[in-house]
């Protein structure tokens, strides 16, 4: 059976990962600094010193890199590859600050972009964190930094991935890539990823998605 790796996994379960990790043929790991979250691993995804090198062979991650500060994502990033087995890959997700940007500019800051399980969401909430949470005292809640689609890429790579397949998806706001620990022709990446990347169609049947990029 393999092993992924659910960081910053909150109160979520391996059903709330991707397609593919849902499956009996994934067992999961959950890592969390809040022990609220009841995670196996009691960490930050900064210092996994709970978890041993290329002891998984893969990890999801789910707007966690927003929550840490620029300086921050570098550490974050190469403790995933040095957990990761060398066959490893990571499939992570986080705001896209391109469209984000696109609102802003069109003066939306205050405008209700969507609506998710937390109540209503505008652009403000996306660059700086949900405000009715950090109005609570969540101030774990606030984001720091953020990404565009070249930038994440980018990140990726000069933190160790060895391959990267990327979407961008201005309807939801947000980047997906799916990181290869070893390199990977790009078929196989693509591959891997429409495995693991949101299916996404309109009622069209057009998409509306950016087309996969492997690099």
């Amino acid at each position: 059976m393999a092993t992924f790796l659910h960081v910053g996994c909150g109160h979520k379960r391996k059903n709330a990962t991707t397609r593919a990790f849902d499956h009996p043929q994934w067992q999961e790991i959950r890592l969390d600094k809040d022990r609220r979250a009841k995670p196996d691993v009691l960490n930050s995804i900064t210092h996994m010193h709970g978890v041993g090198s290329n002891s998984v062979d893969a990890i999801f991650s789910s707007h966690n890199l927003e929550h840490l500060h620029p300086h921050e994502v570098p550490a974050a990033l190469k403790e995933f590859v040095r957990v990761l087995t060398p066959e490893g890959f990571m499939v992570l997700t986080c705001m896209d600050l391109q469209t984000i940007a696109g609102l802003i500019a069109d003066d939306k800051l205050m405008e209700i972009a969507y609506h998710s399980p937390a109540g209503p969401v505008t652009p403000l909430d996306m660059v700086y964190g949900l405000q009715k949470a950090l109005a609570k005292g969540d101030m774990h809640m606030a984001h720091h930094c953020g990404f565009t689609r070249k930038v994440l890429v980018a990140t990726l790579k000069a933190c160790g991935f060895a391959a990267v397949a990327s979407i961008r998806r201005p309807h939801a706001f947000d980047l997906w890539a799916l990181a290869s620990k070893s390199p990977r022709t790009a078929e196989e990446i693509k591959a891997l990823a429409l495995d693991h990347f949101p299916q996404v169609a309109a009622a069209s049947g057009t998409t509306q998605a950016d087309p996969v990029d492997a690099s």
